[in-house]
């Protein structure tokens, strides 16, 4: 006799073979778009590089546009290059978690929430690699609800901020979520990372009720957690923790030619 449809049985030999066919199709869809997925990670992230160095236009050619932009490797504990790891396949994500490439934050060290960092980040140089016009880093910390991944592009002088974007967060939409409000990231442009030249702490921070320095940006309403996440990502990244060191060459470097160009003008007036 043949089983009734509402058996138990017939039941969940039906449920277990809808769940295979539809495990099959899910697996088969994930592997088939799985490069498709990425091109569109890798396009995001060429756009949002782009964008904070404001180089990014509606409807140009992403690829063509980012030619001008140089990848490198920096070793954050020295300041200098190495050519040891691809720029283009380095993930510092993962380099942070591998005990021989990362290292572990405790303390009054880990002002960003991180637990541990990587010893190697890939930074982004635009225009000449060896004299660029402005260097893009990578930058993450916790926020009010969770990790906050973004970039902040420098101008040549390795002190001058030309702005900052988040391509990645949680943060409370109105509130917090206000880090990626255009008119709240164009205060940051001509801002100054270092308010001493020759010092490697940052000054730049987030302040509530109007910033009337050239290291302070104006906190975000209503969001105190979100700003102190903020200060305290970039407080730890541009110090000697993260990029100080590589971006001090830079004012050195910047410093040197001033006092060169000085000398000229003055053999010249002589």
């Amino acid at each position: 006799m043949a089983q009734s449809n509402n058996s138990i049985k017939k039941i969940l030999t039906v449920a277990f073979a809808l769940c295979i066919v539809c495990s099959v199709i899910v697996s088969t869809a994930a592997v088939a778009l799985r490069p498709k997925q990425q091109l569109n990670q890798e396009l995001d992230r060429k756009t949002n590089i782009l964008s904070v160095a404001n180089l990014y236009e509606p409807g140009m050619d992403v690829e063509e546009a980012f030619s001008e932009v140089t990848p490198r490797v920096v070793d954050m504990r020295t300041g200098e290059y190495t050519d040891e790891l691809d720029p283009e396949t380095f993930d510092h994500f993962q380099a942070a978690r591998d005990p021989a490439m990362g290292r572990t934050l405790s303390g009054d060290r880990d002002i960003a929430g991180l637990s541990r960092v990587e010893n190697f980040a890939t930074v982004y140089l635009v225009g000449d690699a060896e004299d660029p016009d402005q260097i893009i880093l990578p930058i993450r910390g916790q926020g009010l609800w969770g990790l906050m991944r973004g970039f902040m592009s420098v101008e040549g002088d390795g002190n001058t901020i030309v702005g900052i974007t988040y391509y990645e967060h949680s943060e409370t939409p109105g509130l917090g979520a206000e880090v990626n409000n255009p008119r709240w990231q164009a205060q940051w442009e001509g801002k100054k990372i270092f308010a001493d030249g020759e010092d490697l702490t940052p000054a730049i921070h987030l302040t509530k009720g109007g910033a009337d320095d050239e290291t302070e940006i104006d906190a975000l309403s209503g969001a105190t957690l979100t700003s102190n996440g903020v200060t305290n990502m970039l407080q730890f990244w541009l110090s000697p923790e993260g990029f100080g060191t590589y971006l001090a060459r830079f004012r050195s470097e910047v410093d040197r030619e001033e006092v060169q160009e000085a000398d000229v003008e003055l053999e010249a007036e002589a």
